[in-house]
């Protein structure tokens, strides 16, 4: 049999009722030369009846889009993930030819039956407290994780051996777990992860100290919901929990990301090279193409830090609208003041700003006035009946708003 090769990692010890398991950290090409075959597996939805996902009655289905966003988040200057990624490893592993009894049919097996060999797959020191895993791809099975792994793996390529960046991964390794407590493993990270609040995220952002299109966009909604004149006082379910029901009707979440999508086409990775600004000298570039200025319209005022004069044009937009059509935007039971309205006003707004033309100032409320001045909507047309709440209610909106007005 060829020698075996092994990954060395520091580990401790945590004694619970389920028993012992382990603690350490490893770097990510590491990790995924011991659970390359897993993820393998969770992407071929492996559906055999003795398999852990089976047991479960699941699949631990692995999305591209996490993958990819994952992917970058792990190049930007302050990527870190804090939590544990998950694994159960068999101490000991038989093999045949120096290959896995899976590789092999049950008649192969039985023929060469005397020449099976037993090898470790993990190896305690406790003396100097260093656990050895065996540099193999099946070694390993992860209970929580993969999408952190593949994502590293997505966004450092193929950057292996030497070339492969430092990304250290804490792990929990359980050894030798029957198949009922891996699976009561998973089910209770499962069940007891939470979703996050979206506003809840975007509201942090008031905390950060770099500038970044997410907390420009943050501060401009929770100003607006703030500020007494504003179309929208009041009018934000900031945490995205509404106090009051009749008047708080929009999302603070649904508001910053129609706002983002008017700054950036890439959040993330403007935040990234703001917050390595100070310390790389990086700066975004203004936007000089008019095809990308009528896509993103209010880019260069945010890279100009101009965001009052973004906070501005929303206002005067907003105000026309709400002047316009004063029941329907401060009433109840209509769409115009809800999600619906909100959104393919704000869609249409990308067109009025762009028939308008300004890019580098605010746009003001005699011109907006003129183009909603085309509109024939009336008050009371703002039904769920007409525009049914969600994508085909806001995009029926958008298409009469465009029509009307003529631009």
């Amino acid at each position: 049999m060829m020698e075996q090769k092994y990954i060395d990692l520091e580990f401790i010890e945590i004694t619970q009722p389920i028993g012992k398991y382990y603690i350490g950290k490893i770097n990510w090409n590491e990790l995924i030369i011991i659970a390359d075959a897993d993820i393998r597996k969770i992407h071929e939805e492996d559906r055999k009846n003795d398999s852990f996902d089976s047991y479960l009655g699941i699949q631990r289905k692995i999305s591209p889009n996490r993958i990819r966003e994952i992917g970058g988040y792990v190049n930007t200057v302050d990527a870190t993930f804090p939590t544990s990624i998950i694994l159960h490893i068999n101490s000991t592993t038989r093999l045949l030819d120096s290959k896995d009894l899976t590789e092999f049919d049950n008649e192969y097996i039985e023929n060469n039956i005397e020449r099976i060999e037993e090898v470790s797959n993990v190896i305690f020191d406790k003396t100097s407290r260093t656990l050895k895993i065996r540099a193999s791809e099946k070694v390993a099975r992860i209970l929580d994780g993969q999408h952190r792994l593949e994502g590293i793996r997505n966004g450092f390529q193929n950057l292996f051996s030497e070339k492969a960046p430092t990304f250290e991964l804490n792990v929990t390794i359980f050894v030798d777990l029957d198949i009922d407590d891996q699976a009561q493993i998973f089910s209770v990270i499962n069940k007891a992860q939470t979703k996050v609040n979206k506003s809840l995220v975007y509201d942090l952002y008031e905390y950060a100290k770099s500038r970044s299109p997410q907390k420009t966009s943050h501060d401009i909604v929770r100003l607006l919901n703030r500020l007494e004149g504003s179309p929208f006082h009041k009018k934000i379910k900031i945490l995205g929990t509404a106090e009051n029901k009749s008047l708080e009707t929009i999302a603070q979440a649904t508001f910053v990301e129609l706002l983002l999508s008017y700054i950036s086409m890439d959040p993330m990775n403007d935040r990234d090279i703001l917050k390595r600004k100070s310390i790389f000298g990086e700066k975004l570039k203004l936007l000089s193409n008019e095809h990308d200025l009528s896509k993103l319209v209010f880019r260069n005022l945010f890279i100009a830090e101009k965001d009052e004069i973004i906070m501005r044009s929303i206002w005067n937009y907003f105000k026309v609208v709400e002047d316009k059509w004063p029941n329907s935007w401060n009433g109840e039971g209509n769409i115009l003041n809800k999600s619906t309205g909100i959104s393919a006003l704000f869609r249409f707004m990308r067109p009025v700003i762009n028939s308008i033309g300004k890019y580098d100032s605010a746009i003001e409320y005699d011109e907006v006035k003129q183009i909603f001045d085309q509109i024939k909507l009336a008050d009371s047309s703002f039904t769920k009946e007409v525009y049914i709440p969600g994508s085909s209610g806001q995009s029926l909106l958008f298409k009469e708003l465009k029509e009307q007005s003529g631009i």
